[in-house]
């Protein structure tokens, strides 16, 4: 059974003081700063995943679409003989670019905007008859894609 409380004890028993208030809205105030600090650092980045991703996106449809052209302008349907090769039949390989684009060496140099924001670019050098395709896409936040592949002539 709880005691009895007098009248006189019963007005201080009643809600927090101005002091608790005060105390107890500083503590609060100071655990929330680094909680909303963090809020906004996840805010602030949210979108760069999706940024990457379609950036990456844009490149390896791109590296795809030069990978399943021809090796050279020279190079026959299905590849054989291979130009510049010992085969009987076989031409040499010209390895210089053109506008009709359908050939690896076509895309030396090209560029173009996929999206808003995006930069795409392709370079195509030779060496020892392979072909190394880099496409480098910059994405809006500057940040520079670079996918590479080789492709032999056979």
């Amino acid at each position: 059974m709880p005691l009895p409380i007098k009248k006189s004890q019963k007005k201080f028993l009643l809600g927090v003081s101005l002091v608790e208030m005060v105390a107890f809205i500083v503590i609060v105030s100071v655990a929330l700063i680094p909680l909303i600090n963090v809020y906004r650092q996840a805010t602030v980045h949210n979108a760069d995943p999706l940024i990457r991703i379609r950036g990456l996106e844009a490149a390896q449809s791109l590296l795809d679409e030069i990978l399943a052209l021809k090796y050279d302008e020279q190079t026959p349907t299905g590849g054989i003989p291979a130009c510049s090769s010992v085969q009987a039949g076989s031409v040499a390989c010209n390895n210089n670019p053109d506008s009709n684009r359908n050939d690896v060496d076509d895309y030396q140099g090209w560029s173009d905007v996929p999206y808003t924001g995006y930069a795409r670019s392709v370079r195509v050098t030779t060496n020892a008859n392979i072909k190394l395709v880099e496409v480098s896409v910059t994405t809006p936040t500057g940040e520079t894609i670079l996918l590479a592949a080789e492709r032999a002539n056979f």
